[in-house]
């Protein structure tokens, strides 16, 4: 198959082995005649036939291996026909930077001995065939998935640990050399190519290895694969941006069940579409996350500030030394009438309303206070720069943005990610986010939540404190009880009724094409097509269905009549944002 990202190759084309390259094999790299020139290929069939007609001789082939084979192949397909993109664009993926042309070194490490949870699980799972994908429900996996990777190396098998970020992977990667030494290979994208080339060269070999990169890594293909593990797999970084926008969950998922290695997902809440799919749940004792203090805002009176008074005088309690942490939970916060402090939220639909009180979601607007009739409306929570400004009037120099070294640091989401742990963690007003226009709005807050909490240190008065004007609702009942599943489990009762994924389909469409509704409405056929909203330049579509197999197979020349008129088109599968 030539690399050209066009659904026109997805059927590949015919060359002659030349007699010079008897031992070509599928997932071969190869540099073929197209038209006048010589390209990149991706050998996917060979066979033994006369064909009726000459063929052209593949010209040469890359490197001293493939890079998949015939079982990863058949995942690689379903990835391009799942996501709705050339096949060539999927199995590019696959290729380190450079191509390998030496054998990788004999490890020098012995397999330390490491006892935990997850031990005798994974004992179990070496040797056998087909195994049901687990799912740890756990805020700290390491100590647990350190004593799953062990039997795996013994056995001379690899492991594939996959981290949501470059950072996260650096920080498991040294825990791991910590107890496997040279065995464990890094692979991010700040690494050099050659460092991932040969990170990609150890594993693929069977050498009893263990791979730790972000997404890139899942579509690494590995002889003697045992174990791939993903850390905190509800984190948006699993998911590609760019088209194809494939989950790294699902796309192992389906190489698990292909390949027969064993598959650990691991998370402090699960995201439906992990519980959806019959993982074999693996529960750690007590509870998920340390203990979290609810603030109820209404309280707090008029004109009280970003931060509410039990906040500060949290902060105020704990002694100079002491460390805080502010999460500004939503830019731009939520509303809430002067009058008589009721949140402003649709009655119809329970989306956030705007000040002016229309909602983003059902387009409907509630100009006055749907409890009192009130016109003036005050800012719940606000920016960054807000919040440190409130926070600056009390304590002072003592506040800054993260990294400042000041006792009172200020951030948002990403600044969780590589924060030492602190002794008081603060929510400001996480309202906004559940009550945000997006079905996945209250899972995607809970799981936020979490991830602040775990942020305190264990110890006596150590603890996250949220301050929310909606302390009776579900997300805060499950982040008090420091146990995801109840709330899930009625999560996916809601998604049954509303036919949201994981149990319908969803396909998110983005095009600046002055009209694309006539070839939309062909592919859509039997589904509900939604849209256009304008987004920038681009109209974004969405298509809703059941199962929106057949109209995955019609968008695929919807798509490239698109492309071919001169338009940009991308394609979200089973988006995270609508």
């Amino acid at each position: 198959m030539p690399d050209v990202p066009s659904f026109a190759v997805d059927d590949g084309f015919a060359y002659e082995v030349p007699a010079a390259l008897p031992d070509i094999a599928v997932g071969d790299i190869v540099r073929v005649p197209l038209g006048g020139r010589k390209v990149r290929g991706y050998v996917t069939a060979v066979a033994e036939s006369t064909p009726e007609r000459s063929l052209r001789p593949i010209a040469t082939r890359s490197g001293n291996r493939g890079v998949f084979d015939v079982g990863m192949l058949r995942s690689l397909r379903w990835a391009a026909t799942h996501y709705v993109a050339p096949l060539s664009t999927v199995l590019a993926r696959c290729a380190p930077p450079n191509l390998p042309k030496r054998k990788p070194r004999v490890h020098e490490s012995p397999v330390t001995e490491v006892d935990g949870i997850l031990s005798e699980w994974s004992e179990r799972q070496v040797g056998r065939g087909r195994t049901r994908p687990a799912y740890l429900v756990t805020g700290d996996p390491l100590p647990a998935v350190t004593s799953a990777i062990a039997p795996v190396l013994r056995s001379g098998k690899n492991v594939i640990v996959t981290a949501p970020t470059v950072v996260e992977a650096h920080a498991v990667a040294d825990v791991l050399r910590s107890l496997f030494g040279d065995r464990v290979r890094l692979a991010t994208s700040d690494e050099s190519p050659a460092v991932r080339t040969t990170s990609w060269s150890q594993i693929a070999s069977d050498t009893g290895s263990v791979v730790v990169g972000t997404r890139e890594v899942a579509f690494w293909g590995v002889d003697g694969l045992g174990l791939a593990v993903v850390l905190d797999e509800g984190r948006r970084g699993y998911k590609s941006p760019q088209t194809p926008t494939i989950h790294v969950r699902d796309l192992l998922r389906r190489r698990s069940t292909i390949e027969r290695f064993s598959l650990l997902l691991t998370g402090s809440v699960p995201t439906s579409e992990a519980l959806s799919s019959g993982v074999e749940l693996i529960e750690s004792l007590g509870r998920v996350w340390p203990l979290v203090e609810v603030v109820d805002r209404s309280e707090d009176g008029p004109g009280s500030g970003a931060i509410g008074e039990r906040a500060r005088n949290a902060i105020a309690a704990l002694g100079e030394s002491a460390s805080v942490f502010v999460l500004v939970a939503w830019r731009g916060g939520s509303y809430r009438c002067s009058k008589c402090r009721e949140l402003r939220k649709c009655p119809d639909c329970d989306a956030m309303l705007e000040r002016s009180g229309s909602c983003a979601r059902c387009g409907r607007s509630f100009p006055r206070c749907l409890s009192c009739g009130g016109v003036r409306f005050e800012t719940l929570g606000g920016g960054v720069p807000r919040i440190r400004e409130d926070l600056g009037r009390v304590f002072g120099n003592d506040v800054g943005p993260v990294g400042s070294n000041r006792r009172i640091v200020v951030g948002t989401e990403r600044d969780l990610v590589g924060l030492d742990p602190v002794d008081l963690v603060v929510v400001v007003d996480p309202d906004a986010a559940i009550l945000a226009p997006n079905y996945r709005a209250d899972e995607d807050a809970l799981r936020l939540l979490a991830r602040a909490a775990l942020a305190a240190r264990p110890g006596r008065g150590r603890r996250a404190l949220v301050q929310t004007s909606l302390p009776g609702n579900r997300v805060f009942d499950a982040l008090r009880s420091g146990d995801p599943l109840a709330f899930m489990s009625e999560t996916l009762r809601k998604r049954e009724e509303s036919g949201f994924p994981p149990v319908g389909d969803l396909i998110a469409l983005e095009t600046d094409a002055l009209d694309a509704r006539p070839v939309l409405v062909d592919a859509a056929d039997d589904a509900s097509l939604l849209g256009p909203a304008r987004e920038g330049e681009r109209d974004r579509w969405l298509i809703q269905g059941r199962d929106l197999s057949a109209v995955r197979l019609r968008l695929r020349s919807a798509v490239q009549h698109l492309r071919d008129g001169g338009s940009r088109v991308r394609v979200d599968a089973d988006p995270v944002d609508l």
